[in-house]
């Protein structure tokens, strides 16, 4: 997609307009949800976040919803992509798909809203919204905050850097980052009058889905957890060493 064409982001998730944002969790989800659902269910692998059928609402739209319903806090959208890595790194089977979305998303969103958040909904208006009844979100609640280990916060950090990735793994290609539009401005002026080996000398780094951070503390604990593509890769490895000789 040629850049005029592109939407520019602001670099600091805070500022940027929360339905870009929406966009860019879903397509990222969605690539999930491409992923794993291409790996048989098997029985032991079935949680309190599978539904009996898929539902019939796109991720997109699911999250719309929440947001103009429950006015959810960007940093609160943010936080479902490391929950879903912190549960995939604690809990091995499970795996976000077709089934698991949707009420997942909806789980996350309550938790996180009423964990860290000054206003936030009732479980009435969570699960009306959600599309499932009270009870059943009461329990998806207890299940997700021992799923995560009580674990609802990171550091600001962590979520600017799920932001930047998100832009630059996007595969629809229509956003790119305000600084990096800039830096690239800069780089082509600039490449006018220098020489060859500046050229050569030159380099920016570049990062996958929370590719590698010097320090990305969870409620005090300094150690990586897997990304949501480790995560992917390791579910494929993990069909495939299921699979007869």
């Amino acid at each position: 997609m040629h850049s005029s064409t592109r939407v520019t982001l602001p670099a600091a998730f805070e500022v940027t307009e929360i339905d870009n944002l929406a966009l860019l969790i879903a397509n990222m989800l969605e690539r999930l949800i491409a992923h794993n659902d291409k790996i048989p269910l098997l029985p032991e692998s079935l949680t309190r976040f599978h539904s009996r059928t898929v539902p019939n609402i796109s991720v997109l739209d699911y999250l719309r919803r929440i947001i103009k319903w429950t006015k959810v806090e960007k940093s609160c959208l943010l936080l479902t992509l490391h929950y879903v890595d912190q549960i995939c790194a604690r809990m091995p089977l499970f795996t976000l798909s077709s089934l698991t979305c949707h009420r997942f998303i909806i789980a996350s969103i309550t938790v996180c809203s009423k964990g860290l958040c000054d206003s936030f909904c009732t479980n009435a208006l969570y699960a009306r919204v959600g599309g499932i009844p009270v009870p059943e979100l009461n329990v998806l609640e207890r299940e997700f905050l021992l799923a995560i280990d009580w674990r609802l916060m990171c550091t600001r950090e962590v979520l600017q850097e799920y932001y930047i990735n998100l832009i630059r793994t996007d595969s629809s290609g229509r956003f790119a980052l305000e600084s990096e539009v800039e830096d690239s401005d800069m780089d082509s002026v600039s490449s006018r009058s220098a020489s060859p080996m500046d050229a050569q000398v030159r380099h920016r780094p570049s990062f996958s889905l929370l590719g590698t951070r010097e320090s990305s503390s969870v409620m005090g604990d300094t150690s990586t957890l897997p990304t949501i593509e480790q995560n992917m890769a390791f579910a494929a490895l993990q069909h495939s060493l299921k699979k007869p000789p």
